[in-house]
């Protein structure tokens, strides 16, 4: 399989109907793709290890990544795109996280989350207005947004040699960049307010 985001999207949308995990998916794309351009890496592969990382999520959560990484061994998905998938929890998996694009996919998940939760408290609902310190404000209050774990945005950020804030602005700027595919540039507000 020719690993592109055009074969890729067609595997997602294959198997998830949720539009938050799809939203979830391109936001880990977005940021996976600022660090390949950070890094010099190839935004391509980046990218598509990001849309693809949680494909098999919503019909196997109890097997997630696992049944995820068989099939894209079936469809012929180069393995080091597999492997990447596999580490990004490693804790299930035991497969270890080596390269820094899988470092980068382990920093970036969680906090996707959590800047959404971020975005969806604030009064525009608009992401283009989340700066770095309005997520650092939230950061603290573990209550706040508690499914978006903070420690692999910290671990992660550490292993990839970039200060924690400067981390969460880069996720953050690439999530901005498609506010409208993320459904977080101010429409829903409007919307509320109508």
């Amino acid at each position: 399989m020719q690993p592109t985001r055009e074969n890729a999207w067609k595997l997602v949308t294959e198997y998830v109907q949720n539009p938050n995990l799809l939203k979830h998916m391109l936001a880990v794309e977005a940021a996976m793709r600022a660090y390949a351009r950070r890094f010099g890496e190839d935004e391509e592969q980046w990218g598509v290890v990001g849309l693809l990382h949680d494909f098999d999520y919503e019909r196997f959560p109890e097997d997630h990544p696992l049944n995820g990484a068989r099939i894209l061994r079936e469809g012929g998905w180069p393995e080091e795109i597999v492997h990447a998938v596999l580490s990004h929890a490693a804790e299930r998996t035991g497969v270890e996280r080596k390269s820094h694009l899988e470092h980068a996919l382990y920093a970036v998940d969680d906090l996707t989350g959590l800047i959404v939760a971020v975005t969806l408290v604030h009064p525009s609902k608009d992401i283009r207005q989340i700066t770095v310190k309005s997520v650092k404000n939230k950061w603290k209050d573990k209550r706040f947004a508690a499914g978006a774990d903070r420690g692999p945005a910290e671990e992660g950020a550490a292993l990839l040699g970039v200060d924690l804030w400067e981390h969460v602005g880069i996720v953050l700027e690439a999530m901005q960049s498609i506010a409208t595919d993320l459904g977080l540039d101010g429409q829903m507000a409007q919307r509320l307010n109508e």
